[in-house]
């Protein structure tokens, strides 16, 4: 079934503007696009869930979500809302699936305040994705970040390990040469979102 209502997701300290962008080209595949913008040091798990609910109703959605944005749609999947029942495709972008070694890091070295309520989802650890909908896995190995200095040697986008983005029972894992950042605003990706998106199945 073609997906007619696609669910925009931002990463930490992010908001929907910086997603603005990938949602213009989104916007051409005929799809209904809700860019939701939420506070990611304090979710409002519950608000962000019901504007999501209100948004599929019953059509058949994608998502396409930036780094903590992935984690969000778990957890919104997880939740298992009637709605929820209607989401086809979850494309993630850069999204530390198995929790964030960074994350784990600031937390380790008494920096909960940098991330305050965000360390629910990013230190959450897991390694299979139990859901209907599938899950294509996007991920970025140009080490523009962080990373490379706390894991030398490591494979990374600068701030996710190429590890941390894989699960089993994910549809397709996807690796660009780009940074954690600039995977949101890169062609080949967003090309590659679009062409996942119109696949029938």
């Amino acid at each position: 079934m073609k997906i007619k209502r696609i669910v925009v997701l931002h990463g930490l300290y992010m908001s929907g503007f910086v997603m603005q962008p990938l949602c213009t080209r989104l916007e051409k595949t005929g799809c209904e696009i809700l860019n939701l913008s939420y506070n990611t040091l304090d979710p409002n798990r519950q608000a962000i869930f019901n504007q999501i609910d209100q948004f599929i109703g019953d059509k058949p959605t994608a998502f396409v979500c930036h780094s903590m944005g992935g984690l969000v749609a778990r957890d919104y999947l997880t939740n298992a809302s009637q709605q929820s029942q209607h989401v086809e495709k979850v494309i993630t972008l850069g999204t530390p699936h198995k929790g964030s070694a960074i994350a784990k890091h600031m937390h380790d070295k008494g920096l909960d305040g940098l991330l305050k309520n965000s360390v629910e989802y990013l230190l959450s650890e897991t390694n299979t994705w139990p859901f209907s909908a599938r899950l294509y896995s996007i991920a970025g190995d140009l080490p523009l970040g962080l990373m490379p200095l706390l894991q030398k040697g490591s494979r990374s986008d600068g701030t996710v390990l190429l590890d941390e983005t894989k699960l089993k029972g994910m549809a397709e894992h996807k690796i660009f040469h780009r940074s954690h950042t600039t995977l949101i605003y890169s062609r080949s990706v967003m090309d590659y979102i679009i062409e996942v998106i119109s696949r029938d199945t």
